[in-house]
């Protein structure tokens, strides 16, 4: 909302660029009303298949991002200090609940050597409610996030994956029944495995 103040400050003309808030009728308000010609979503499968096929029946070009899988690929002359300070930030952020969020990091030669100081470093960050001076880390979302994020580690672990770092079972006091779930990283993982084919959406840093 400030962004789009700013450019009207700046001189951007009203009705060029419009902030809608809402959820369903919003969606479909979009898709149906005959002004808009196009379509650019990002987020979960189940709104992108809704707005996808709702939007093209309607003619519109529509462009559909769905379940998110962000790599970063580590090369072993990278500068360390800033590579993992930005690869931290990078997957732990928001609690890893952002689209943009870097959820695998494939490590390549020498550099999968700095793995251990990874986890160090991720271990430091704090995880508090996110009203709380220097946290660093809020809750995930819902209930059902928690629980989701908690199967799929453990699906990567089944799968064969070496969990390097757990925050399933983090408590933070004060707030007990939080939907907290701690920087966590799981290394040795496979294509094949879930852990790596589903968006987890949330603090967890695959390798």
């Amino acid at each position: 909302m400030l962004l789009v103040e700013m450019l009207h400050e700046a001189g951007c003309p009203a009705g060029v660029v419009n902030v809608i808030h809402g959820q369903h009728r919003a969606v479909n308000f979009i898709c149906d009303n005959p002004d808009i010609r196009a379509i650019s979503f990002v987020g979960s499968d189940q709104a992108g298949r809704y707005i996808y096929e709702r939007g093209s029946m309607n003619g519109k070009r529509v462009q559909s991002n769905m379940g998110a899988k962000n790599h970063g690929v580590i090369m072993p002359d990278a500068n360390k200090e800033s590579t993992l300070t930005q690869l931290v930030g990078a997957a732990f952020g928001a609690a890893g609940q952002r689209c943009m969020a870097l959820s695998t990091a494939v490590f390549v030669g020498e550099a999968r050597e700095w793995l251990p100081e990874l986890v160090e470093r991720s271990k430091q960050l704090k995880v508090n409610a996110g009203h709380v001076a220097g946290a660093d880390l809020g809750p995930v979302i819902s209930p059902q996030a928690k629980e989701r994020i908690c199967g799929l580690v453990q699906a990567g672990i089944d799968e064969g994956a070496t969990c390097l770092l757990d925050g399933r079972k983090v408590v933070v006091p004060g707030y007990e029944k939080g939907n907290f779930v701690g920087p966590t990283v799981l290394a040795d993982v496979k294509p094949n495995m879930t852990c790596y084919k589903e968006e987890i959406f949330g603090p967890v840093l695959v390798t």
